[in-house]
């Protein structure tokens, strides 16, 4: 009994031992089974660069697969078409004789007074000085003025409107050429560096040159100089991609400025562009070290190619001391033309005049708002039409 009862465990326990060894196989097969279809290529996907992935529904008894489907295509940058040049101007008079109506009503309501004593005739000048014309400018009209009168004898506003638009128009001097060089030079782009201080709105005012320019049908490149600015360079690349302008820049923050601008002439000359616009970097007027490093830019940029304009961007609502800036600015780098920004708002008209006899150059383009084609070619007499109303 003993001996049938051990031959009865030995049984159990060889079938049990038996079991396991074949669900162990068994369970080894499907292993091998499972690597074997992971190793299958999949199914063709579409995957490429920017691709991403979606969840699909998984087939009865099969774990979720993965299938990369490419992402939607970025629509293309629509081109804009900026305005001619000339269609701004009637505009950007409308706003100026906005702005600058007091100066031309207050005048005209001084001058025809019944009577022009010493008293009135101090009234006009403090008018005109805080309309930031200069000292030297205001006795010079006044002065005009006084002997108009006395000559005449007559004080009625057409006559006054007369003489004093004939004075001012004078003061601004159409004679000055402000003509911007912006085609190509022989076998060269021509060059035009931008300068000013901080906060003029430079960057902005170069993205809307560059506006002005593609109207009039010219080929434009961009140079990023400013690199201490990290915006910079991004903010000036998005004007120009508005306009299919493009803009060389550095691939890293604080480069050399007068690399870049070397990089951006000897670019331009190779895409046989009309000209090319180079950004520096905002610096003030009284920092020595600064005004240096902006010399350095322009004279590693002539190592290769004459500079034809230096623009010098001014805030006009900064009067007196933006003189003071301009002339600091122009000993540095030979300014060659002025542009006026902010010239609505708070600003006076009278800072024209100033500027250009403290330089001697004339103011070419003038900023009268924040769009993107509110900026405009310099017209003495619509200037001056427009500061009388």
């Amino acid at each position: 009994m003993d001996l049938l009862g051990n031959l009865w465990l030995v049984i159990v326990v060889g079938v049990v031992i038996a079991a396991a060894l074949i669900s162990g196989l068994v369970t080894l097969l499907r292993g091998r089974g499972g690597e074997r279809r992971d190793l299958k290529p999949p199914p063709p996907s579409g995957r490429g660069p920017g691709t991403g992935g979606v969840l699909a529904p998984p087939a009865p008894g099969e774990p979720p697969t993965l299938i990369e489907t490419p992402r939607a295509p970025a629509p293309d940058l629509l081109l804009e078409r900026p305005e001619q040049a000339r269609g701004r101007l009637h505009r950007l008079r409308e706003r100026l004789a906005r702005s600058n109506s007091t100066l031309g009503q207050g005048l005209l309501g001084l001058l025809s007074r019944g009577h022009l004593d010493e008293e009135t005739w101090d009234d006009v000048e403090d008018t005109l000085l805080a309309s930031d014309l200069g000292v030297e400018a205001s006795q010079e009209l006044v002065a005009a003025l006084r002997r108009q009168v006395a000559v005449q004898g007559v004080r009625d506003e057409a006559t006054v409107r007369g003489w004093l638009r004939e004075d001012l128009i004078r003061l601004v001097d159409p004679s000055m050429d402000r003509r911007l060089v912006s085609t190509r030079q022989g076998d060269r782009a021509a060059v035009i560096l931008v300068v000013g201080v901080n906060g003029t709105g430079k960057t902005t005012t170069i993205g809307k040159i560059a506006r002005v320019l593609v109207a009039e049908d010219r080929r434009v490149l961009l140079g990023a100089a400013d690199t201490f600015r990290a915006a910079a360079a991004d903010q000036l690349q998005t004007w120009g991609q508005r306009v299919g302008v493009r803009t060389v820049r550095s691939d890293r923050d604080g480069a050399d400025p007068a690399a870049v601008a070397f990089e951006a002439v000897k670019e331009a000359n190779a895409e046989e562009a009309d000209v090319v616009l180079i950004d520096t970097a905002g610096r003030l007027h009284n920092k020595a070290n600064l005004m240096a490093e902006l010399t350095k830019v322009k004279r590693v940029v002539e190592k290769q190619s004459p500079i034809d304009e230096v623009l010098l961007v001014l805030d006009a609502t900064t009067g007196q001391n933006g003189l003071v800036q301009a002339e600091v600015f122009s000993a540095a780098v030979d300014v060659t033309g002025i542009v006026l920004t902010k010239l609505d708002g708070t600003a006076k008209g009278g800072i024209v005049v100033g500027v250009q006899r403290k330089l001697g150059v004339p103011v070419k383009l003038v900023g009268l708002g924040e769009g993107p084609d509110d900026l405009a070619p310099f017209d003495p007499e619509a200037f001056v039409d427009a500061i009388l109303g």
